[in-house]
């Protein structure tokens, strides 16, 4: 795969690599990241970060404080250091205990949002995946079932709106096409 080569590439370039891959909601941001897990892990310990797990439910995912919470993991992850995470529970609309995240070699950042601009700089590199955004909903709702089908719909604005403020796709070093 071409990608992985170029990826490669990019991470030799950089003391501690940071992929983020981003783009609109069910474009398969999350089934790209672990292909590219699978495909480095077994020359660098690898880490791969979800943004639903750091999410503040629906209405404040795409804020201050998911942009606060990025620059923590990738000041750790530069200074080698492990990471305390809180995970939210969608069940409960809260989120858990922290959980450690031991240093590793290359960062993971996958999910709407994590080409923050206040990241961009540091990043090996950016990948953007492309889809209808209206077809991204649609598999959501399949994989995810009807009673997410309402915030989807909210969704579509909201992430289009973080899209444009932080310039993700015209920033990104790789657009694919889902």
């Amino acid at each position: 795969m071409q990608l992985i080569a170029a990826l490669l590439d990019l991470c030799s370039q950089k003391e501690r690599p940071i992929i983020a891959i981003d783009g609109p909601a069910g474009a398969g941001k999350t089934t790209l990241a672990h292909e590219i897990f699978l495909a480095l892990s077994p020359k660098m310990s690898v880490n791969v970060i979800h943004m639903d797990d750091l999410y503040d439910g629906w209405n404040n995912a795409l804020g201050e404080d998911l942009t606060n919470t990025l620059l923590y993991l990738s000041k750790a992850h530069k200074e080698k250091s492990s990471a305390n995470i809180d995970k939210y529970n969608w069940s409960t609309s809260t989120f858990e205990k922290s959980q450690a995240l031991a240093p590793a070699e290359l960062l993971i950042l996958e999910g709407v949002g994590a080409g923050d601009k206040a990241l961009q700089d540091d990043l090996a590199a950016l990948i953007w995946i492309d889809i209808d955004p209206e077809i991204g909903v649609i598999r959501v709702i399949d994989r995810d079932g009807a009673q997410v089908a309402d915030e989807m719909r909210k969704w579509l604005g909201t992430q289009q709106e973080y899209f444009s403020q932080h310039s993700t796709r015209e920033k990104a070093d790789f657009i694919l096409t889902t």
